[in-house]
């Protein structure tokens, strides 16, 4: 079981707290418009691509998969994934430049079960997929951006979140190169993302993910199409001004001048959308303002649509409001009402935008089942009608001819970064293992166990007890069927043994090492099962160009910024065994 020194809702101000925002339930209107506020008012089987919807009963059959045959792998290879080569700094001093460099090993984990020998010649490949999670794609004019964290700690805002667009897009290519799993190669069947899809809960964010993963445009540029209007402009040195020779703190430490680089950033961006089925999971961005506080139907939504935005606090106040959002002391966001009511005579004009307006779980799930976001399928990426009409967003779905997926919604609606699970959700995820037990279980949700102690009531079920991450492992481990729980959140990779089956975190794609993860999972025919584990880059050059603006140019520089952050986590990527491995289960 996770000890409270794992968790990351420990009492002091880290990362997680300081870019886990703020927002308001139930503040009256009157403050948004004061503000400059313009609102528009045994189971059975299933071809892979197919839900189950979230009834929890078996899934549908459906004839096996020709594709999950032996025939129809080849010879594995590591080309494209880090098993060959990793962004590695170049030199000395502050700002470092990235190369080319060598691989990570693969790690065998016996952990479970021991490794026996010549299962690789018995083997057959029951699943294979790649899990994205934290894109956290960021309208960075947002009037409810909390850059003005920094102020409180310089790790508190990203200087490079501008390219969060052409990042995903590079990983994207990735994917669409790899195609076949490097440690089988069996054809990747699918991609799941495990959350935080977006930064804000905006519409414009849930948009861009859509459109990223399916195919299309986006244009990054919200507010006035005409001038970028946001902290990098402002003329605070708080913030690195990458088109200006104004000497700010991030330019201190070696952060270059980039001439026509905001231009850049806001220019449209094109997404070929992925070429194989791609599955959708919740996470407390894709809900909450600032993934901390609830905001559709609040004044949050009035201020998020608005003409108004701060830009900068006091180091005090700026740590009285990660302080309070760090503990979970201020789910609702009362602090922020406060601050913004203080400092209403030094907000800035913005021009007002209503696609910031924030979604509700209904509204969210509405977006992924309309026909121009479909891609490759499946319609709503695993969310059906059923999910729209019930607003629960949990589902299951079929992953291969022998294995079912269950994604999980953690997120806590009532506020807090933090995550946990409904009695409903919790006695759902039960029914529908038990309606499994023949099959192999995969278990997505965002959070992972140690996030998973957030108790606050659901304000649509306040009645409904609220259930942690040591609950759900019991529970897990109550279903001998069950290989992995896959899950994001934490921005780390970290592998643990849960005695019946593997907990799987994976970093984030915003904070650097930005990493997505390949899994494959393979029936020894020896009693045991293999999990492996394979970590990918985007596929921008590791080497940067400062004169290559282009979409590619500014993938590589979103890189290289990222692992340049003030204030960067250098533990998110994980020791050996968090990385590339061969995880061992006994079956």
């Amino acid at each position: 079981m996770p000890s409270r020194s794992e968790r990351s809702a420990a009492p002091h101000v880290d990362r997680r707290g300081f870019l886990a925002a703020a927002g308001a339930v139930g503040a009256t209107t009157g403050l948004a418009l004061a503000l400059g506020s313009s609102a528009p008012a045994f189971a059975g089987r299933m071809a892979p691509g197919t839900t189950g919807g979230g009834t929890g009963d078996p899934v549908p059959s459906a004839a096996p998969q020709a594709a999950e045959a032996g025939a129809a792998e080849a010879a594995p290879t590591g080309e494209g994934t880090t098993l060959v080569s990793v962004a590695t700094p170049r030199g000395s001093g502050g700002y470092r430049r990235l190369g080319d460099g060598p691989g990570w090993p693969r790690v065998v984990r016996t952990d479970l079960a021991d490794a026996r020998d010549g299962r690789e010649r018995r083997r057959t490949t029951i699943a294979s997929f790649v899990q994205f999670t934290d894109l956290h794609l960021t309208d960075v004019q947002h009037p409810l951006r909390y850059e003005f964290f920094r102020a409180g700690g310089e790790g508190a805002w990203r200087p490079h979140e501008a390219l969060t667009l052409p990042g995903v897009v590079s990983l994207v290519e990735r994917v669409n190169k790899l195609r076949r799993g490097p440690a089988t190669g069996s054809p990747l069947k699918f991609v799941i993302t495990t959350g935080d899809n977006g930064d804000e809960n905006a519409k414009i964010e849930a948009e861009w993910f859509l459109t990223a993963l399916s195919g299309g445009r986006m244009d990054p540029n919200t507010g006035d199409p005409h001038r970028y209007e946001g902290v990098q402009n402002s003329g605070l040195k708080l913030y690195w001004h990458p088109d200006s020779s104004l000497r700010d703190q991030d330019k201190a430490l070696g952060y270059p001048r980039i001439d026509g680089y905001l231009a850049a950033a806001m220019r449209r961006v094109n997404s070929p959308g992925l070429n194989i089925p791609w599955y959708s999971t919740f996470g407390n961005h894709d809900l909450l303002s600032g993934g901390c506080y609830p905001a559709a139907g609040s004044f949050i939504a009035d201020v998020a649509v608005g003409g108004k935005k701060l830009y900068t606090v006091s180091a005090e106040e700026a740590k009285w409001l990660m302080d309070g959002e760090g503990r979970g002391v201020d789910p609702k966001g009362k602090r922020i009402e406060e601050l913004l009511r203080k400092h209403k005579k030094e907000l800035r004009g913005i021009t007002p935008d209503a696609r910031r307006v924030p979604l509700t779980q209904r509204q969210y799930v509405a977006m992924h089942l309309e026909r121009r976001f479909t891609g490759r399928g499946p319609v709503g990426h695993g969310y059906t009608k059923e999910n729209l009409d019930s607003g629960r967003l949990y589902y299951s779905f079929r992953v291969s001819d022998r294995v079912v997926g269950i994604s999980l919604d953690t997120t806590d609606p009532g506020g807090h970064y933090q995550g946990s699970l409904g009695t409903a959700q919790l006695d759902w995820l039960d029914r529908t293992l038990r309606a499994h037990q023949h099959d192999y279980a995969l278990v997505f949700s965002h959070h992972p166990s140690w996030s998973m102690d957030n108790f606050t009531p659901d304000p649509d079920r306040p009645d409904e007890k609220r259930h942690g991450g040591d609950e759900v492992i019991a529970l897990l481990q109550r279903h001998p069927n069950v290989l992995a729980w896959i899950n994001g959140h934490s921005h780390r990779n970290r592998i643990r043994p849960r005695g019946t089956f593997w907990e799987i975190a994976t970093a984030s794609h915003v904070d650097y090492p930005q990493l997505a993860r390949v899994i494959e999972i393979t029936d020894n025919r020896d009693g045991t099962i293999s999990l492996y584990t394979t970590l990918v880059e985007s596929a921008a050059p590791h080497r940067t160009d400062y004169h290559d603006l282009s979409q590619t140019g500014l993938a590589s520089l979103y890189r290289e910024l990222a692992f340049n952050a003030p204030g960067k986590d250098g533990s998110l990527v994980g020791d050996a065994k968090d990385r590339n491995t061969e995880l061992l289960l006994r079956r």
